[in-house]
Formats: structure tokens, C-alpha cells, sequence
């Protein structure tokens, strides 16, 4: 298992701080913690029979001390959010929070979040940056400790469901539709990327380094990573069958965050999973 701890915040220059403390304030409830204490502990969840709820927190003063196996592994300053990852995909914390300082917190729920997202879908875009940022991160300290294994695969569930992968087919003019056969290269680990893709038919292999790491089918995403950081890919993608893909710009894909709150969740959800998989590949 590795030592990565994906509750450690990535730089601050990966998301916009200001953007997410207005949706913060917005949204989430204010609240003021004595140095010492815990927020949160690692590898646990909130008990719903104790009607608790787990949070994500906006760090507004002071400072919040990381620790994974008793050991401390980073630390939050203010205007930095972390504690997401549990939140929005259900996972165990990665790691114990405990106030390193008095510290003033803006925190959110589930519940909280969701409803936020229905009139501020652009916030979903920010944490997708911050969510990247850590795969990212992860990716680049496994790759200083020697390599990602190939131990295991990726269980990767469809992201878009049947109606509305074929209500957005439907919406695309035929041109945007891609096919590649078996074995081709789709997406080049390390280039720039222009366009994410949506699987409407077949199997897409993903790999990192040469490791299969997983399998993409109908209703998946790849690409979408590079799209929204503008940055190179993370990734290998080959067909592994025929397939047929859709491919979407960037202006496209913000557009349809934007009218679909719930596809974001679903994409968010989606990189925290494929994160917490990467940080156990470790060879």
C-alpha cells in the first residue's frame, strides 16, 4: 500500500481559493475549533445511526494538522479546502485532521453540496480541478518511488447511464462520432489533449507506463482530465475492442456540467475513486 495520503491539499495555484470560499459562505456553515481538536479520523465514516454527517471544510484561520499511521504527513493552511474525498465518494478518510490551531472552518454536507450545485454548477468545475490536482500529485509521487504496478484493475462504472448517453448521442452532429479499431491508440500518455471522449460502444484499455491499469466501457469518460487542467495527459487509452466513440471539446463539456449538476457529481466521484486507486498502486 502506499504512503500517499490523498487528504493532503494540492498547491493552492490548482484551484481558485477565492471561487471556493464564496461558494463556501454561500452554502456551508460557519463554525470555530479548539487547538487539539479532531475533526475527522482515519479510515473512518460518519455514522449515519448516530445521525452524523461527513463534511468537507473550508479552512478560513489557523491551521489543521494531517497524520496517517500516527505519522504527520501535511498540513492546512488557511484558504484551503480538504476532506472532500470521503464526502463525494463515500471512501474512508485517508487520514486524521486535528486543529493544529484555533481555527475558524466553513463546512458543507452531501446534502449541502448538492443543492449548491444546483445553482452554482461552476463550483463543480473548481473541485474537479482540485480533485485532478491530487491525481496528479499522486501520479508524480508514484512515479518518484518507482512506477505504478500492474497489480489489480481499475473497476471504473459508467459514469453517463443508457438514456442519457443516448439523449446526448443523439445531440451531437455525426461528425463528432469516432471510431477506432482494436488495438489503436486513442489518447497518448504525456501529449497535450484537445478533446475528451465519451464510450458509446466497446471497451477502452487505460494505462500508465505501460501498466493496464483499467477498462472503459459504454457511458465511461477519458481525456476529460487534460481537457479541464489543460495540461498533458495522464494516461494511455488503446481500444481494446471496436469502438465508437464521442468526442467533446472543452466549451462543449463546460456547457454540459453546467446543465447537469449531477453528471458533475458523477465525474467527481469518479476521479476520487480512480485517485484512492492510483495511490495503492505503488510498486
Amino acid at each position: 500500500m502506499s504512503n500517499i495520503d490523498l487528504t493532503i491539499p494540492p498547491s493552492r495555484s490548482t484551484y481558485d481559493a477565492k471561487g471556493a470560499l464564496k461558494f463556501f459562505e454561500a452554502a456551508g456553515e460557519t463554525k470555530d475549533v479548539k487547538a487539539g481538536k479532531r475533526l475527522f479520523k482515519e479510515n473512518s465514516r460518519a455514522s449515519s445511526l448516530l445521525l452524523q454527517k461527513d463534511k468537507m471544510y473550508y479552512l478560513l484561520e489557523g491551521a489543521v494538522e494531517l497524520t496517517a499511521n500516527k505519522e504527520p504527513v501535511g498540513l492546512v493552511r488557511a484558504g484551503e479546502l480538504f476532506g472532500e474525498m470521503t464526502l463525494i465518494t463515500g471512501m474512508p478518510r485517508t487520514a486524521t485532521a486535528k486543529a493544529q490551531t484555533d481555527c475558524r472552518l466553513i463546512m458543507l454536507d452531501k446534502e449541502q453540496l448538492q443543492a449548491a450545485l444546483q445553482t452554482a454548477p461552476e463550483f463543480a468545475l473548481l473541485l474537479m480541478h482540485f480533485m485532478i490536482a491530487r491525481l496528479r500529485d499522486a501520479i508524480a509521487q508514484l512515479k518518484s518511488q518507482g512506477g505504478v504496478s500492474s497489480d489489480g484493475m481499475l473497476k471504473d462504472s459508467a459514469i453517463i447511464d443508457k438514456k442519457l448517453l443516448a439523449d446526448l448521442a443523439d445531440g451531437f452532429d455525426r461528425s463528432a462520432r469516432i471510431r477506432y479499431p482494436a488495438n489503436k491508440v486513442i489518447i497518448q500518455e504525456g501529449q497535450m489533449g484537445a478533446l475528451m471522449y465519451v464510450v458509446l460502444k466497446g471497451t477502452v484499455e487505460i494505462a500508465i507506463q505501460g501498466n493496464v491499469l483499467g477498462k472503459i466501457g459504454p457511458g465511461g469518460m477519458l481525456g476529460e482530465m487534460a481537457l479541464i487542467s489543460r495540461t498533458e495527459r495522464l494516461a494511455s487509452a488503446t481500444a481494446k475492442t471496436d469502438c465508437e466513440l464521442l468526442s467533446i471539446s472543452r466549451d462543449v463539456f463546460l456547457k454540459m456540467v453546467s446543465a447537469n449538476p449531477e453528471l458533475a457529481v458523477s465525474l467527481l466521484s469518479a476521479v476520487g475513486r480512480r485517485a484512492h486507486f492510483i495511490a495503492s498502486k505503488r510498486t
